[in-house]
């Protein structure tokens, strides 16, 4: 299994991010935003064979996590300050332009990142999370009525709660979060309450937990680097979702850039036909579609997923 560069750490403007770096710095540069509750590590399995074809890869640790500054207070946290570190991160680097990949809450960001710094951005990847145009009315509210207010989006809005719950359990929690994926069959079963991530955590028992998506060693990297950070940060992206909503949806959604948008079959929290309407706002999207494979996308299937973005880099911008 591929070695983690060693992290340096860049000031992008505001704060420092913990930044891993690894590639021809001369080649085609493409910048790895990780999700929730994630790292820049996440990409571990990535990061050598991205470096070994002639791309220079740039994987920070996102605001909040891991070993970058994480400000408490959550209006530190819209998508301006978290696409605004990833335009300093280009800056300090001295990048005109990038090709960004974005899982889960990555996803999040580095489609904004193209329709609000679009001169700095090559093309997209989305990891699981799809690009859609602002809901006609706020996520929250869509959500308490789609799925109760247990939703962990909901369950999230209040200051301090989730963090008092994980903290000084993050192994329990990771290993809650890492199982393997359900069938799909089973999924008329698991909604809504698989989505109310603070009692099913309550109830978890990692005991008895069974096998996961993560090999063991590489999950005592998450325990220790949260136990330094805490939850915060992360827990703040999801304090900004109303609030990045109001600030988003009078951007133009079209990105006319080139894409590509690989989805997993089994993914329950971002389904594959959440994606399905993204060619009106994307036109030169491409998809591909993992089999057999959850949201952890890069632990789970990684020699699969490599493939399908070295095999569009190659194409798209040739080192």
């Amino acid at each position: 299994m591929t070695k983690m560069p060693t992290p340096t750490r860049v000031n992008v403007g505001e704060i420092d991010l913990a930044v891993y770096e690894a590639g021809p710095k001369d080649g085609p540069t493409i910048v790895l935003v990780h999700g929730w509750p994630e790292l820049a590590h996440s990409w571990k399995n990535q990061i050598g064979p991205l470096a070994d074809a002639g791309y220079h890869v740039l994987a920070p640790d996102v605001r909040g996590f891991g070993g970058s500054d994480n400000p408490k207070d959550k209006d530190q946290y819209t998508i301006h300050h978290l696409t605004g570190d990833l335009k300093g991160l280009l800056d300090a680097k001295g990048v005109d332009k990038a090709i960004f990949a974005g899982h889960d809450w990555g996803g999040f960001l580095v489609w904004p990142m193209a329709q609000l710094h679009p001169d700095r951005v090559a093309g997209v990847i989305g990891v699981c999370t799809p690009h859609r145009k602002s809901p006609p009315v706020a996520p929250l509210r869509i959500l308490e009525k789609r799925y109760t207010d247990k939703h962990y989006f909901i369950r999230f809005q209040e200051i301090g709660m989730a963090e008092s719950v994980f903290e000084g359990h993050e192994e329990k929690f990771f290993r809650m979060m890492f199982r393997p994926p359900a069938p799909r069959k089973a999924w008329d079963h698991l909604v809504p309450w698989i989505f109310d991530v603070i009692t099913v955590f309550q109830h978890f028992d990692h005991s008895n937990a069974g096998p996961m998506v993560i090999p063991e060693e590489e999950l005592h990297v998450y325990v220790e680097a949260y136990k330094k950070s805490g939850f915060h940060g992360g827990i703040n992206l999801y304090r900004n979702v109303d609030g990045n909503y109001h600030l988003m949806k009078n951007v133009d959604p079209v990105i006319n850039l080139p894409a590509l948008m690989i989805s997993a079959e089994l993914d329950l929290f971002l389904p594959p036909e959440t994606a399905d309407q993204m060619d009106r706002l994307v036109p030169g999207l491409e998809r591909q579609l993992i089999p057999d494979c959850g949201h952890w996308v890069m632990w789970e299937k990684p020699e699969a997923l490599n493939a399908h973005m070295l095999e569009w880099l190659t194409r798209k911008f040739p080192v």
